[in-house]
């Protein structure tokens, strides 16, 4: 497919990744959003994620990049990608409203020929059972004769500077073997590796079988360093012990819950759609989701822990915590487990006060928490210290000398510190 025309359903940590590499490997790319203000700031150079700077945009915008809410730039692209937000609904369940917003949107406006590609992550059958019935409703037109479509599952992460779009391997599963051949010729195009799947489905399940490998394990390390406090045993050591071995063992380390998109929702996905073709639990998942679930909890009661040892009551203590992203360096915030520490600090009458160097303002649901300046002589000031994400820019050497108490539940500082 020689490089022609690709419209870019969604401008987030998806899609605006995927939009720049397309346009600097030479296609012309809409980058369709909904949201007024991210259209605006695009357009104006403004990169509203962390992994494309100003720069980048500039660089973007002069190569044939634009971002529009209008839809009718769907009819005249070649391929369409859809890389929307799917988050859970209230009840826990898949949300696929913006999926389905999305393809009803596109529908009347795709030209016979188009490529239309999902890179939202959900459950298996997504694309078949629900993308498609509305898409060839909307615009008269049948997949395998008028248009491709396919599932490519996306693999962002989010302050990864060794893995990018362009070299980390690709998955395709079209709904016919046109469509994988259709979709996987257009990343082809500027990414190095694209992996054909059997069918759709499958890559739709490949993407959850990933998080589900981190989810899992993480769930297990977490549960382990809960009993090795108890039992006086210093899970960071046994987890440096464990992964000098060269085979059959691979390294995951406690924390003080999961964020971001994909390992707090992406196994839900799995489980979800287990439960209702089939009837029965993925326990797996279920039980990783309560363990990992539990962490912010285990967290509020190691600070009250460590307050009393030192004979104060964390009713009324000034609590600091030290970066509330859902990971180091960077400013995303979703699903951060922040949240729900300074919540249940709240509820326990502490006084929470927060340093990120990357976020202006913070709250929780019921209030604004105060966001210090001078993280030194604040956390002179504070009974105790958290250190939630061990930022780059951190001295926890230096913090740790100003520090009452330092707890750091990531492990990572050499200072005077107390472990998760």
């Amino acid at each position: 497919m020689k490089q022609g025309i690709v419209t870019i359903v969604g401008q987030g940590y998806v899609g605006l990744p995927l939009a720049q590499t397309a346009v600097l490997a030479g296609w012309t790319v809409h980058g369709l959003d909904i949201t007024s203000w991210v259209v605006s700031a695009i357009n104006s150079g403004s990169s509203h994620i962390d992994d494309v700077s100003d720069a980048e945009i500039a660089e973007m915008l002069g190569s044939g990049y634009r971002a529009t809410f209008d839809v009718r730039s769907v009819a005249e692209s070649d391929v369409v990608v859809i890389c929307v937000p799917t988050p859970l609904a209230e009840a826990g369940n898949p949300d696929l409203t913006a999926v389905e917003k999305a393809s009803e949107d596109i529908a009347p406006h795709l030209a016979a020929g188009v490529t239309v590609i999902l890179e939202s992550t959900t459950y298996p059958g997504t694309t078949e059972d629900i993308v498609r019935p509305i898409l060839e409703r909307g615009s008269g037109m049948t997949v395998g004769k008028d248009f491709a479509l396919a599932y490519s599952p996306e693999r962002v992460n989010p302050g990864d500077h060794d893995h990018g779009i362009a070299n980390t391997p690709k998955l395709v599963g079209g709904v016919d073997e046109s469509s994988t051949s259709a979709a996987v010729e257009f990343y082809a195009s500027f990414i190095d590796t694209v992996v054909p799947m059997t069918g759709v489905k499958e890559a739709e399940t490949a993407k959850l079988l990933e998080n589900t490998f981190r989810h899992v394990n993480i769930a297990l390390v977490n549960e382990m360093a809960k009993f090795c406090h108890e039992l006086g045993i210093d899970i960071w050591e046994v987890i440096r012990g464990a992964s000098t071995k060269p085979f059959g063992f691979m390294k995951f380390t406690p924390g003080p819950g999961v964020g971001g998109h994909c390992i707090p929702i992406d196994p839900n996905y799995l489980s979800y759609e287990v439960r209702k073709a089939l009837g029965y639990p993925f326990r797996f998942v279920e039980l990783a989701q309560e363990v990992n679930s539990s962490m912010p909890r285990y967290v509020v009661d190691r600070i009250a822990e460590l307050l009393n040892a030192e004979r104060k009551p964390l009713n009324g203590s000034e609590v600091l915590l030290l970066g509330v992203t859902y990971k180091p360096d960077i400013a995303d915030q979703r699903e951060s487990p922040a949240l729900p520490i300074a919540a249940l600090l709240q509820r326990r009458g502490a006084i929470v006060e927060f340093h990120d160097p990357l976020v202006d303002t913070w709250q929780t649901e019921n209030s604004v928490i105060a966001r210090v300046d001078d993280v030194y002589e604040a956390a002179s000031i504070a009974d105790i210290c958290v250190v939630l994400q061990p930022h780059g820019t951190y001295d926890l050497e230096r913090i740790s000398r100003h520090s009452k108490v330092l707890f750091d539940t990531q492990g990572v500082s050499r200072a005077p510190a107390v472990r998760l």
